[in-house]
């Protein structure tokens, strides 16, 4: 039992298993965070979002990587949402019609955000600033 998803970037047969956290405000928000940082897209784009998603989970469990043919997206929880190359949800597949349709809850997403954000920013403006530094 979980809260599953699949992320699938779009055009490629890439995709992120979720164990927990597969609901769209919890999808939005590490989307969101990816945005944030100004990730490109693409597999260098879905590894740091493995990352992003890593960090805020802990630990070693919750997330996997492989081909969307050998991942869960057909899981009766979240199905699949399919990511475009500006981190945004382009459609969701494998999904009940009454999930689809439910309220969005901003304020369950504003506090995965800030949470994933608190766990990532340390992470991310040390890059940026050792690149800034190399330049």
């Amino acid at each position: 039992m979980g809260n599953r998803a699949v992320i699938k970037f779009g055009g490629t047969a890439q995709g992120i298993y979720l164990h927990w956290n597969g609901g769209i405000e919890s999808v939005q928000a590490f989307l969101d965070c990816a945005k944030r940082y100004q990730l490109r897209s693409g597999s260098y784009g879905a590894a740091r979002l493995c990352q992003i998603i890593g960090n805020f989970f802990g630990g070693s469990l919750s997330l996997g990587v492989d081909n969307v043919r050998f991942l869960d997206c057909d899981n009766y929880d979240n199905g699949m949402y399919i990511v475009n190359n500006n981190w945004e949800i382009e459609k969701r597949e494998f999904i009940d019609n009454d999930l689809l349709h439910r309220k969005f809850d901003q304020a369950y997403y504003q506090n995965v955000f800030d949470e994933c954000c608190k766990k990532n920013d340390a992470v991310f403006e040390y890059e940026t600033a050792q690149i800034e530094l190399e330049v």
